[in-house]
């Protein structure tokens, strides 16, 4: 019996990590203990490198107008959910939002394949606590390009999600569902696209789509070009740009990445002061984010937006 030992712990443990892929609760403890947390868990980040595969599907799909625009569009939505609500909203409270706003853009959040609120918001606030230190996990100057820009999520540590971090954010169960199953979004995203798809091909063809190619444009192509636009903030953002405040880390700001972020790379602005709804502290500094809870704002779709205070600007060196 001693020698099925070993086997049976390993099916146990592959088990447990497919349960994983959907139900993030299952087997969190063994995730979080350990002292191998700091490696990858290949297995478990399998989806994520079938994620940036499947884009290959475009040399069969093709490509149309109706996909690209379709892809753009839902690049430029979900990346404002993560810069104005995942970021300065669920991790920094730096404005005011009712349960059903919060709730919304936590969807369309989740819909990045970021991971859930919970879990964003918690791995953020640790990230601002030590930043460039040894227990930021996301680090260029603690673990190089590659660890900082993706291989730090993808550890057997970093799969949990902390709600001690976040016990403001913790107290809402649909948060915490979202955060749990945090696969459900994506995957009715991708259906949803393939179906559109498959319709417009019988009813409108001169928009020449299919359901196969605004799969592989609106969620495939789309995905992965989010989520690598959102992590340059991690690994570039620390290493190339100029700093306008003196911070005890290594931030930077970087207009094309303010660009490709819709604000955030105003990084050295933001590590500098966090607790405004807005990072770009200059009127030519681009914050797209910021217009968008403005207007929001004027709608009445959100209030409090935190500005700037005259001693935050007072201290900037140009």
């Amino acid at each position: 019996m001693a020698s099925a030992a070993p086997p049976l712990r390993r099916r146990s443990r592959l088990l447990r990590t497919f349960q994983r892929w959907f139900d993030t609760d299952a087997g969190s403890e063994a995730a979080i203990d350990g002292s191998q947390g700091d490696r990858i868990d290949w297995l478990r980040a399998l989806p994520f490198a079938l994620l940036h595969v499947a884009c290959l599907g475009v040399i069969w799909v093709g490509v149309s107008w109706t996909a690209v625009a379709v892809a753009v569009f839902l690049y430029a939505i979900r990346m404002f959910a993560i810069t104005a609500f995942y970021h300065r909203y669920f991790s920094h409270r730096t404005f005011e939002a009712s349960r059903t706003v919060q709730f919304v853009f936590a969807v369309i959040g989740a819909a990045s394949v970021q991971r859930g609120p919970l879990w964003w918001a918690a791995h953020h606030r640790h990230h601002h606590r030590h930043a460039d230190q040894p227990q930021d996990p996301h680090s260029p100057r603690q673990g190089g390009f590659w660890r900082s820009h993706m291989g730090w999520f993808l550890t057997r540590s970093a799969f949990a999600t902390d709600l001690q971090r976040i016990p403001d954010l913790a107290r809402y169960p649909e948060l915490r569902w979202l955060d749990r199953f945090d696969t459900v979004v994506p995957v009715l995203l991708a259906a949803a696209l393939y179906g559109v798809g498959a319709v417009l091909e019988r009813v409108a063809p001169g928009l020449h789509t299919s359901g196969p190619q605004l799969l592989v444009w609106g969620f495939f192509i789309s995905t992965v070009v989010l989520f690598h636009a959102t992590v340059t903030i991690n690994s570039l953002a620390h290493r190339f740009g100029r700093r306008r405040f003196e911070t005890r880390d290594d931030s930077r700001n970087n207009l094309w990445l303010a660009l490709l972020t819709f604000g955030e790379g105003w990084h050295n602005n933001h590590h500098f002061f966090p607790g405004t709804a807005r990072q770009g502290f200059r009127w030519w500094e681009i914050d797209i984010s910021w217009y968008g809870l403005r207007a929001m704002a004027a709608l009445g779709l959100v209030k409090g937006l935190k500005p700037i205070p005259a001693w935050v600007l007072a201290k900037a060196r140009h």
